[in-house]
């Protein structure tokens, strides 16, 4: 906490980080042309030729091409991967290269979850804190509170999709320190956060016990998003790589922590907490519209280049975290990072920082501090103005193919053949019907 005068500030570090990575296996999904006895075996030939071992081989009928089929193939690392794919081409009526390893030189397209259990997959892979703490933390020579940060993230670790989301008896310690946040806040919402954010938070109070002297229980709160537009909470025990929490966002879920900044510094902490996420991102993501603007960021990222993911998490900083928005005439705050730090909430709106249009082009582009009050802010128009805006940003990222949300699977479909966007256009003709009838009837 730096203390200047008698300005506290509180800022917000971003939750978001580009990592580097290591070496993984890469997924080929493919159909051939043929579908006459041996063709698989003729496709996997390029293979054995190009000395790829293969780790995993399935068949399912295809979803792209009517009565045909398509294999997926887990190759491991090594051998000449990008002449196998490009002998592969040739006999394939569409091919799919799916990688984790983004460094790579085969200009495929990084791994990223298609079914919501595949979060399972990386939801361990956090980047910093959890249990481990930096010597400039506050709590870094608080042994007790260290072991209860160990507690938290053995909480998260053990997490799995589906399960119950864990439930924490806070200490009394804990409760005090939420209180002190708590009480500040409260005075600033009404004055300072937009009409979205005052909508729902009374109905936080009445629905998932948001108090001075209580700390809200993610399932409680999990239940309710998912009741008022769609998002669920998973527990994460630290930092996720900007790449990966993105992602999240694709299938409605935010990763969220369980543990509390240190008692020391009731206003101050270097990461996100459970102050940071139930009150700054919480209520807003119970409103319909910011839940929409959220997803389709983490649509965007799904397969981005890592240049672009670097440029998504920069939006999401000046938005999700750090946004304000014009309403009334006024400018109000929507960020998290600005609802949940009571000095970086009466600073945003004074006359000091500097204030540009949200533009994901060039928000994307710039660079920002971690450690003190934003210089500059971006303004959206409305969260709808911003989601549109970042919709036509997402289809300047090069990717050969569209990414659509299936709810009704909580999985994401590829669009890459012409068959899958037929079927598309009719469920849409469909739901077009269905308001013209009922126009009818108004």
């Amino acid at each position: 906490m730096v203390v200047t005068g008698n300005t506290i500030h509180d800022s917000i570090p971003n939750r978001i980080i580009i990592p580097k990575t290591t070496e993984q296996s890469t997924w080929l999904i493919f159909a051939p042309k043929s579908d006459s006895v041996g063709s698989l075996a003729a496709c996997l030939n390029f293979f054995a030729k190009h000395e790829i071992y293969l780790l995993h081989i399935e068949s399912r009928s295809s979803t792209r091409v009517a009565s045909k089929y398509e294999f997926a193939v887990e190759c491991a690392p090594g051998g000449n991967l990008k002449e196998a794919i490009n002998s592969l081409r040739d006999s394939t009526t569409y091919l799919n290269v799916i990688s984790r390893d983004y460094e790579n030189q085969l200009g495929t397209l990084p791994w990223f979850p298609r079914k919501i259990r595949d979060l399972d997959l990386f939801a361990n892979q956090i980047l910093s804190y959890g249990s481990e703490l930096n010597s400039d933390h506050p709590g870094f020579t608080d042994t007790k509170y260290r072991a209860r940060r160990k507690y938290f993230a053995d909480l998260a670790f053990h997490y799995k999709y589906g399960q119950p989301l864990p439930k924490v008896d806070y200490t009394d310690e804990e409760k005090k320190t939420w209180g002190i946040v708590f009480k500040e806040l409260v005075k600033l919402y009404p004055t300072h956060a937009c009409k979205e954010f005052n909508h729902v938070f009374p109905l936080l109070i009445q629905n998932c016990g948001y108090r001075e002297d209580n700390i809200p229980q993610l399932e409680d709160v999990s239940n309710f998003l998912k009741d008022s537009s769609g998002f669920t909470i998973r527990p994460v025990a630290g930092l996720l790589a900007s790449r990966d929490f993105l992602a999240g966002l694709a299938f409605r879920v935010f990763h969220s922590t369980q543990y509390i900044r240190h008692c020391s510094k009731p206003l101050y902490t270097p990461e996100p907490d459970v102050c940071h996420e139930l009150l700054g991102h919480i209520p807003l993501l119970a409103d319909p519209e910011f839940a929409d603007f959220s997803q389709q960021i983490g649509l965007a990222s799904l397969g981005a280049p890592d240049e672009y993911i670097v440029k998504l998490a920069t939006c999401y900083w000046f938005t999700v975290e750090f946004g304000l928005c014009r309403q009334n005439g006024q400018v109000k705050a929507y960020g998290a990072g600005l609802l949940s730090s009571y000095g970086e909430l009466e600073y945003c709106l004074s006359d000091r920082p500097e204030l540009r249009p949200f533009e994901p082009a060039q928000t994307g582009e710039q660079s920002y501090p971690i450690t003190e009050y934003q210089p500059v802010y971006y303004v959206a128009e409305s969260f709808e103005d911003a989601k549109n805006k970042i919709l036509e940003f997402s289809q300047t990222i090069p990717r050969d193919f569209t990414v659509k949300y299936n709810p009704y699977c909580q999985s994401i479909d590829l669009l890459t053949s012409k068959s899958q966007v037929e079927g598309l256009v009719k469920q849409i003709t469909n739901e077009v019907q269905l308001l013209q009838d009922t126009l009818k009837k108004l």
